[in-house]
């Protein structure tokens, strides 16, 4: 192959159309503590629901208090990653120490 004498033009980075790291973060963050209050709160729910059905008579408070459980679980949890303010929640997974 021969070479060309034209001279080349520098190639210029790609403009990346993403979101600042601070941004980006707290979206995570937010995703992250939406996403546990449904699951814990639909747990706490469903877990209230047992116990109605098998313990208190098809009351409805067991439910409502298995709700508010979950859901007051979930608000410490993303008040606590909020207030850490530097790396996102790891949902209280353990790393191993190797």
């Amino acid at each position: 192959m021969a070479e060309s004498n034209e001279p080349q033009q520098p190639t210029l980075p790609a403009a990346r159309p993403t979101k600042p790291v601070s941004e980006a973060l707290l979206n995570e963050k937010w995703d992250r503590a939406i996403s546990s209050l449904i699951v814990r709160s639909a747990v706490g729910f469903g877990f209230g629901v047992v116990l109605s059905v098998l313990l208190f008579k098809r009351r409805a408070w067991p439910a409502l208090v298995g709700l508010g459980f979950g859901a007051g679980r979930a608000w410490e949890e993303a008040d606590a990653s909020f207030r850490r303010g530097d790396s996102p929640v790891t949902d209280a997974l353990r790393k191993s120490r190797s």
